[in-house]
């Protein structure tokens, strides 16, 4: 295939689905812990950029499947809580001739993971070792084309850039540290900025969504534990 055609190929926008029914869909995957359905193809970016792969004590199939030297303990996390590094060359030393060798048995983490939540929310990833997934998120394009996708994605982005400039009106410790994780913090809270927030500091709507999200995570472990 000739440079034109590649260049073609790599730039051509991909559906992302409604923004309505994806960011429901997503909501209630990460309440419920299930796997997502990410229209992958074959694109395994997510695989080759540098990812720490957290794997939590339940998951004892998984952890089986993975050579004990490739696994540490998680920093901060209970014990029992792993993660999985990557080779030289930032790939996940599951992922063999671009395949994952253990699909079947993959951690939860990369179930629940969609590069769509970028797109959805407007974050984009410092990093360098992430451009992988960038290019894959700058090709994203979801349908927003009703009252309602319009409204949530006003109120996605308006959430993620609230707690990416207004990270001081946080107590330490209660906003993630990294983009992934800040983004699904924002779509967990997002209905923050559904309410009218005219004439409300800064303060008390970082008090709001630390609210927000300790009735999502409540709601999380009760469906967990039933």
């Amino acid at each position: 295939m000739g440079g034109f055609l590649r260049s073609m190929v790599v730039n051509q926008q991909l559906n992302a689905g409604g923004l309505s029914e994806w960011l429901l869909s997503t909501r209630k995957a990460l309440k419920h812990n299930i796997e997502t359905d990410v229209p992958c193809g074959d694109c395994n970016a997510c695989c080759r950029s540098y990812y720490f792969i957290h794997i939590n004590p339940s998951e004892t199939v998984t952890v089986s499947k993975i050579p004990e030297q490739l696994l540490f303990p998680a920093p901060g996390l209970p014990e029992g809580n792993v993660l999985m590094g990557y080779d030289e060359h930032g790939r996940c030393p599951m992922l063999v001739e671009n395949q994952c060798s253990i699909y079947e048995h993959r951690p939860q983490t990369c179930r629940l993971y969609d590069c769509r939540i970028f797109a959805a929310t407007g974050v984009h990833m410092d990093q360098k070792d992430k451009y992988r997934v960038e290019t894959r998120v700058n090709r994203w394009e979801f349908d927003s084309s009703s009252e309602q996708d319009k409204i949530s994605k006003t109120a996605l982005v308006q959430v993620a850039r609230f707690l990416q400039d207004h990270g001081d009106c946080f107590k330490p410790g209660e906003l993630p540290g990294n983009a992934t994780q800040l983004t699904i913090f924002a779509i967990k809270v997002y209905d923050v900025f559904l309410e009218d927030l005219d004439g409300i500091d800064n303060q008390e709507i970082a008090q709001r969504i630390i609210k927000k999200w300790d009735a999502f995570e409540a709601a999380a472990n009760r469906k967990e534990s039933s």
